[in-house]
């Protein structure tokens, strides 16, 4: 389990039981956040430098993701920084406490003092890390310190998490290319290429009571507006049993396909119900080899825990996008229980089970990360996701199913039109901007608001 490094500091003058009480309701309010801490205080300056001897012993017996330095009063800078500086190449968040009142007497341990003593010298020596500080007779801030220690965590976890994509640059689009070692450099994020050859040798050899039971147990409990073909069904099952199985062997956190010049080109199935069903089990799913939108879903899995879906661009209002798929959501965007289908075709291609769910609405984030001019920015756009108009894709079967969609209300869509990097942004609920940036901060990448 990812730890987090918290030590308490105080000045050696100031009561100590006053330094260990506040340190102690610290630690509480951040394990009440979800926190696994390795602890140390109380810290002071002690002339013979004891006791930040021992808290640098202490924490060099355990592993963690980030540091929590906590001033509960004036400490000088130095005792501070002869911890710190084994810890450099971590995050960190600088935490103020605050006083009290007595009655109608405000008492400090000046922490603030402490604090803004060592905000410069932090800066100054190129720590990564967020300054915080409580004030007297409000909520303390450990929500704002535990965001700020989970965006390390996930910082940690991008190093190590992959991206499985079958195929490359689907329809030679300009808009899904990447740069594979300056992502890896800034992200830790690796995409693995496979062939789609791969996918169709471990199709042909599952049998047909594998594919009948995934069949079975999975995809005829969803919400059929009509009846789908079996041997359809059967594709379904037995191209999503074959991906999954690769995703498995190499521990892939996140699946793109070729998808119109792949599955629907070359293997004559529209690979919706296999991103559902990939979906189901966990994983975040976009289409088309949409490589830097498979990252970005990563980041924001690893940040809320949502599967992050995708959405793709339809129309521009004044204030208002219509966003919408041709093909399926992420299982958690759906607004009810499971999935509602619908056996379709578009144009030339062969039917496939569209997904036509109805989406959840709300507040919500849309981002993506962006590849300019050699650095990376993350886009953010907050937006409120409504119910769309009634509305079809011309080219369906008619009559044309009503696609899973919204309509996201964004303000200056103006501003954003002039910023948009590609057709496909990825959606989460609620208001994640801090999150976001927490995140790009510990990364260095630049974040560009595009909102209300």
């Amino acid at each position: 389990m990812a730890k987090i490094g918290f030590v308490g500091f105080g000045e050696v003058n100031t009561p100590v039981d006053v330094i260990i009480k506040k340190c102690s309701e610290a630690e509480k309010a951040l394990k009440a956040e979800g926190l696994d801490l390795v602890s140390v205080y109380p810290v002071a300056d002690d002339y013979e430098e004891t006791q930040v001897n021992d808290a640098v012993a202490k924490l060099k017996k355990e592993n963690f993701d980030a540091l929590v330095v906590c001033v509960a009063g004036w400490i000088p800078t130095h005792a501070v920084v002869k911890v710190t500086e084994h810890y450099r190449h971590l995050p960190m968040v600088l935490w103020g406490l605050c006083g009290w009142y007595e009655g109608d007497r405000l008492v400090t341990t000046a922490d603030q003092a402490g604090t803004t003593g060592l905000r410069a010298t932090f800066e100054g020596l190129g720590y990564k890390f967020k300054y915080v500080y409580d004030v007297i007779g409000k909520k303390t801030k450990s929500d704002v310190v535990a965001d700020y220690c989970k965006s390390a965590i996930a910082v940690k976890q991008l190093l190590v998490d992959k991206v499985g994509m079958a195929g490359y640059r689907d329809m030679n689009l300009y808009g899904t290319l990447y740069d594979g070692l300056s992502l890896k450099k800034t992200t830790g994020v690796e995409i693995e290429t496979f062939e789609m050859l791969e996918i169709q040798q471990r199709y042909e050899k599952i049998t047909d009571d594998q594919k009948m039971q995934v069949v079975n147990d999975r995809i005829l409990k969803w919400n059929f507006l009509k009846p789908a073909n079996v041997d359809g069904m059967k594709k379904a099952a037995g191209y999503y049993l074959a991906v999954k199985s690769i995703a498995e062997e190499r521990n892939y956190k996140a699946i793109s396909l070729k998808d119109v010049d792949g599955m629907k080109k070359l293997c004559g199935f529209p690979p919706a119900p296999i991103f559902m069903l990939l979906s189901e089990d966990g994983y975040t799913t976009v289409p088309e080899n949409d490589s830097l939108g498979a990252v970005t879903q990563l980041i924001m899995n690893r940040l809320t825990g949502q599967l992050a879906g995708y959405l793709e661009f339809y129309e521009f209002f004044e204030e208002s996008v219509l966003a919408g798929v041709p093909d399926f959501v992420a299982s958690d965007m759906v607004d009810g229980d499971t999935y509602t289908v619908l056996p379709a075709a578009f144009g030339l291609l062969s039917q496939g089970i569209l997904n036509v769910s109805k989406v959840k609405t709300g507040l919500l984030t849309m981002s993506r990360l962006v590849y300019k001019d050699g650095k990376y920015v993350m886009q953010v756009i907050l937006g409120e996701g409504k119910n769309p108009p009634k509305w079809e894709e011309c080219g369906w079967d008619q009559p044309a199913p009503q696609l899973s969609a919204l309509e996201i209300f964004i303000g200056d869509v103006e501003k954003f039109a002039n910023k948009v990097a590609c057709q496909h942004y990825i959606i989460t609920y609620g208001d994640n901007t801090q999150k976001i940036e927490n995140l790009c901060s510990i990364l260095g990448i630049e974040v560009d608001y595009i909102t209300k």
